[in-house]
């Protein structure tokens, strides 16, 4: 139920507002001056506070602007009986949501309120959907164990280059993050990142992800779409899973690494390309070269340098590091305060073996979070790492 602040001198108008606000089912709060209504926003959050101009002690102009510094995301709707254009204008240039003229239009009033709710809800979805669309992806690389010592030390060496580099490693353990580091840490980081999951698209499809189509050039291509490769132009293309490549994208691949130029699906003419390449694969490649299903050409071109990142089992003294840092995020994403792992359970999960790596242990940690009380100990890792 969104909360509504009233500020105005006028008692009459204060329970008039209160009756039409409380049968739209807002919960209303309510002060007689500019002061009263200060303090009011300092003790409280509002959704929405609705404002008077003319008051005495302080007028709402200067209520507003002190609004903003005490709550700057709260939208503030400002009323007023002696209101004229060059007022209005002045709250609005201020920072005010709307301005209304008394007497009030309420079928105006009520879809002021309801557009100034509905904007902060949008606010906060979007929000919502920043964090998890860049959870994890601006995590710096945690451990510091001797594996991640020499892998960060690579990639302090690697990026500033133009280097094509091949990361292998299993599933879990943060080979985007890996591929993401390289990028920010080069002279293209003011370029795009462009990241494709070469397992999750079809065969059929992947020509066209990567390269681009033009319109025609099959039955759903009713326009022109520009591949990944261009996307990516001045920046750094990461091919995840790149082992789950066909054979003839991957030819296509080989020649716009040799010529840094691509054609688009149905296309006629070359189109060239700035883009460093990146490639990332679970698999055993060399295994995948015997057996013919991946291109040994492909390889070499793609492997200038090669990094492995160590999986967790591997770096077991990272885990309570880890654990911190998760601990951080999830209890900021849920907004709550941070729970405190003991030492016994740092390590029992410690002692997992860590299939899914640092991707398991995350989950782990939040469902560790959301189950266990203020301190979690080695039985609640017992009794629910493995839920």
């Amino acid at each position: 139920m969104a909360q509504v602040l009233i500020i105005d001198d006028e008692k009459s108008i204060r329970n008039t507002l209160r009756e039409i606000l409380e049968y739209e089912k807002f919960k209303v709060d309510e002060a007689e001056d500019g002061m009263a209504g200060l303090e009011k926003v300092k003790k409280n959050k509002y959704d929405l506070i609705l404002c008077d101009i003319k008051m005495p002690k302080m007028d709402g102009i200067e209520v507003l602007e002190n609004v903003q510094q005490i709550s700057p995301e709260t939208p503030v709707l400002m009323v007023s009986g002696h209101g004229t254009i060059e007022t209005a204008v002045e709250a609005l240039k201020k920072g005010a949501y709307d301005f209304i003229p008394k007497p009030l239009d309420l079928n105006r009033l009520l879809v002021s309120v309801r557009n100034a709710i509905d904007r902060i809800e949008l606010v906060k979805e979007n929000t919502q959907l920043k964090k998890k669309v860049s959870k994890g992806k601006d995590s710096p690389i945690i451990g510091e164990s001797k594996a991640i010592h020499e892998l960060k030390s690579m990639i302090e060496k690697v990026a500033p280059t133009d280097a094509r580099v091949f990361i292998t490693g299993e599933n879990g353990t943060g080979k985007e993050l890996v591929a993401r580091s390289l990028h920010e840490k080069s002279h293209r980081t003011s370029g795009p990142f462009i990241e494709v999951n070469c397992a999750a698209i079809p065969s059929e499809l992947i020509e066209s992800e990567l390269f681009g189509h033009e319109k025609g050039a099959f039955t759903s291509a009713i326009k022109q779409r520009k591949g990944c490769f261009e996307q990516a132009e001045g920046g750094t293309l990461f091919l995840d899973e790149i082992g789950d490549m066909s054979l003839s994208a991957q030819a296509k691949v080989l020649r716009a690494l040799q010529e840094n130029r691509i054609m688009r699906v149905g296309g006629e003419k070359d189109i060239s390309v700035n883009v460093r390449v990146v490639a990332a694969t679970n698999k055993n490649v060399q295994q995948m070269i015997k057996d013919g299903s991946f291109r040994e050409d492909l390889f070499h071109r793609l492997s200038v340098i090669t990094l492995h990142v160590p999986s967790l089992n591997d770096r077991r003294e990272d885990v309570p590091l880890l654990v911190n840092h998760f601990n951080q995020l999830i209890c900021a994403e849920y907004a709550i305060p941070q729970k405190e792992f003991s030492n016994d359970a740092l390590k029992e999960l410690q002692q997992i073996n860590w299939t899914g790596n640092i991707r398991e242990l995350r989950n782990v940690v939040e469902r560790l979070i959301i189950l266990s009380d203020k301190k979690i100990t080695g039985k609640e890792v017992k009794l629910f790492a493995n839920k």
